[in-house]
């Protein structure tokens, strides 16, 4: 059986480190922690699941810090998690069956990365990351943040999955320091910085300089298909806050020059129309999204509810708004099987009871 090593860099992760360490200890074959500079337990803890334990000064370089610990690595592949992530009981389970069926023609194997949920748990965010990597085939980790590994050879998807279980914010300035910092230094970033850059500026409202950004990205020819995808919507989003709706929803519009529609995107113009009561309009958004074919394998951001329960639920407003009160109720109920416990779908039961026998 090929053996795993894992690979982690940490920092003042008291609070987290025992349950992560915990839902694999018993999977991988070695345990490598690199440590950037904790002032808490970290490292305490972390002595107890390995001697394996090492310093890296920090230097503003997910990267750096992650090839570190790859380094060091001594078995078949690599395999890195943040503290905060998990393995829950099922993904144990998958894990084993995984590592049984590992066979070395495999060079990298992708895993589902659940990092949002809704407040009964529901997965609400989630996407592919490369989890496992070959050892010593020179795939290294790449970009100062949001660091990234380009693959190469057989990469198969598995659906084994790591959950990120985040108890606490991460410093909100940290990432857009970084970027401004590398462009301080007179460096040029990638296509994929680039997007990532846009994001970071979108987040801290810098919407103007967002759209600089991102429209410098999508005039790359380099940069990747998905991330186009999810630029324009953030383009979107940031016309929205510099309060010219016209020119968002041309910005939703553009995502069709690149690919077949996205569900995502479906919703976020289904949901344009919502807001100005132009039910028609909406409605016929929230249908093309229900016509959108899931595809995990693409390797984007998923948002699972836009491929089921947010065009359902949001069909049900529209339709009952134009009368038309037993498609509502349908709809209603089909939003009922990807989420029987909604607030919504109870509350509108209660509503169309007086329309529907």
């Amino acid at each position: 059986m090929n053996t795993i090593s894992l690979c982690m860099i940490v920092r003042d992760e008291e609070d987290v480190l025992n349950r992560c360490l915990a839902s694999v200890a018993d999977l991988v074959d070695e345990m490598i922690i690199v440590d950037t500079g904790s002032t808490d337990r970290t490292k305490e803890i972390a002595a107890e699941y390995t001697d394996k334990l090492y310093d890296f000064p920090w230097v503003d370089d997910f990267a750096a810090a992650r090839n570190a610990a790859f380094d060091r690595a001594s078995c078949d592949y690599c395999m890195w998690l943040d503290a905060d992530d998990v393995l829950t009981e099922e993904a144990r389970r998958e894990f084993i069956r995984l590592k049984v069926s590992l066979g070395p023609e495999v060079d990298v194997v992708m895993m589902r990365y659940h990092t949002g949920f809704d407040e009964a748990g529901n997965v609400t965010f989630s996407y592919y990351r490369e989890r496992i990597i070959k050892n010593r085939l020179g795939m290294r980790w790449k970009g100062a943040v949001h660091e990234v590994i380009e693959t190469k050879g057989n990469v198969i998807y598995s659906e084994c999955t790591v959950t990120h279980k985040k108890l606490h914010p991460s410093d909100p300035e940290r990432n857009l320091r970084i970027f401004e910092r590398l462009i301080e230094a007179g460096e040029q970033l990638d296509p994929r910085q680039q997007f990532y850059y846009g994001r970071e500026l979108y987040y801290h409202k810098r919407y103007a300089d967002a759209l600089a950004v991102f429209e410098s990205f999508l005039a790359e020819e380099q940069g990747w298909l998905e991330n186009k995808l999810d630029a324009c919507r953030h383009c979107a989003y940031c016309w929205y806050g510099l309060g010219n709706d016209e020119k968002a929803l041309e910005a939703l519009l553009r995502s069709f020059a690149y690919d077949l529609p996205r569900a995502e995107l479906c919703c976020d113009i289904g949901q344009h129309f919502l807001d100005r009561s132009l039910w028609l309009q909406a409605a016929y958004w929230y249908q093309r999204a229900l016509e959108c074919e899931r595809r995990d394998d693409r390797g984007g951001f998923i948002l699972p509810d836009a491929y089921g329960y947010t065009p359902c639920i949001q069909l049900c407003v529209c339709l009952s708004r134009l009368g038309r009160q037993e498609e509502a109720s349908a709809y209603n109920e089909r939003a009922a099987v990807f989420k029987p416990e909604s607030p919504a779908v109870t509350h509108n039961r209660a509503y169309f009871a007086k329309y529907v026998g």
